[in-house]
């Protein structure tokens, strides 16, 4: 099998696509299967498909799916996927213009993942111990309650 690489982003799409994953996107750990452990995945959903077609041709790798819709007068979505290697190399020519608290999930997630995370798959039991520290504070990170703005003052 021939494992494909994600293309190196010009500045303005790596901008772009890091506002569409800071608005509309997630950066995660998820199990393919109950019994895996967590892999890297980086997902954007929206309703207008050519947005996300946009972003895979500029990538050059992930998959596009249909979600399916919970009632019949909801629009019709779609969410790009990409995981594991692919998904870091997206996220290091991303991070610069990340916002959000995915900013802090990135800088974990480029710091620790591929230490972390053995290709063949096995894992001594430090490594055990310390990507399920890293797991911990992954997923601890989260959005923040505050906008940044000042409260408005009640006179």
């Amino acid at each position: 099998m021939i494992y494909r690489k994600a293309r190196t982003l010009d500045q303005s799409d790596a901008a772009y696509i890091a506002g569409l994953i800071d608005g509309e996107g997630t950066i995660t750990l998820a199990r393919n299967h109950a019994n895996e452990r967590r892999g890297l995945a980086v997902t954007i959903s929206n309703t207008e498909r050519t947005i996300l077609q946009f972003v895979l041709d500029a990538i050059g790798v992930g998959t596009i799916t249909n979600k399916r819709a919970a009632k019949a007068n909801h629009t019709p979505s779609y969410t790009f996927h990409v995981s594991n290697r692919q998904a870091l190399a997206l996220l290091q020519q991303i991070r610069p213009f990340l916002k959000s608290h995915k900013a802090k999930r990135a800088d974990l997630v480029l710091t620790d993942y591929l230490r972390l995370t053995p290709r063949n798959g096995r894992y001594t039991e430090s490594q055990v111990q310390e990507r399920e520290t890293f797991v911990q504070k992954f997923f601890a990170i989260r959005p923040s309650e505050e906008t940044g703005r000042p409260k408005p003052r009640i006179l």
